[in-house]
């Protein structure tokens, strides 16, 4: 019986929802948010049809794009040619003549002939192939 005055007493004090009404009788049809396809929603549906619904689901959350790669940097002491003031011998990334032991002197950005590994730098290979008088 206690229960009961309890129970009562939560109902007086506590107003009830007001009941949902999800099926309804004056719904127009309203057209897809996707396709815009005319049709009537029962109860909450927003899209005609379930592929509309993942299109949609879908736009909203796009793919992320791949991460960008950044090559690692290079020294520009690994691709400088020098050459020794004494005995002539290049050297690709190496500041120091080992045969000489004495410093060598930066020629220019390059590097290792793929025919005969010898260091090669940019200005030889251009002056091999002059470039075309401009037109004026």
């Amino acid at each position: 019986m206690r229960n009961d005055n309890i129970q009562a007493q939560r109902n007086r004090t506590q107003p009830m929802a007001p009941p949902r009404n999800d099926v309804r009788n004056d719904i127009n049809p309203v057209a897809c948010p996707v396709c815009a396809d005319t049709f009537t929603p029962t109860r909450r549906q927003r899209y005609c049809t379930p592929a509309c619904r993942q299109a949609a689901w879908r736009a909203r959350h796009p793919t992320p794009r791949p991460a960008i790669v950044v090559p690692a940097r290079i020294r520009r002491r690994d691709i400088t040619v020098y050459q020794c003031g004494q005995c002539e011998s290049r050297y690709l990334g190496q500041q120091y003549c080992h045969d000489c032991h004495q410093p060598c002197t930066r020629v220019d950005l390059g590097g290792l002939c793929p025919t005969c590994d010898t260091p090669v730098t940019i200005s030889d290979i251009l002056d091999q192939h002059p470039a075309p008088p401009a037109r004026p």
